[in-house]
């Protein structure tokens, strides 16, 4: 498996040909703030899953007597 990667590699390299292609600075910013607004969108997105997920877990080790109504009111809060 590894020599053929190593072959595929070296394939690649050699096929390649000049572009001669040009990126202005405008693009290039373009690029890194549509990769920044990425991240940034990701590890909210991520952060608010996790804070729902350990709310219904810490609810429900806290208060196992309590009725099913709860967890649908967190459920709903974490949309609005």
């Amino acid at each position: 498996m590894f020599n053929t990667l190593k072959l595929s590699i070296f394939t690649y390299f050699l096929l390649t040909v000049n572009s001669y292609a040009y990126l202005d600075p405008g693009t290039g910013s373009l690029i890194l703030s549509f990769l920044a607004a990425c991240f940034a969108f990701l590890s909210i997105f991520f952060y608010k899953i996790k804070k729902f997920f350990l709310k219904i877990f810490k609810n429900d080790k806290k208060n196992n007597s309590q009725n099913k109504s709860v967890n649908f009111k967190i459920s709903i809060q974490f949309f609005l």
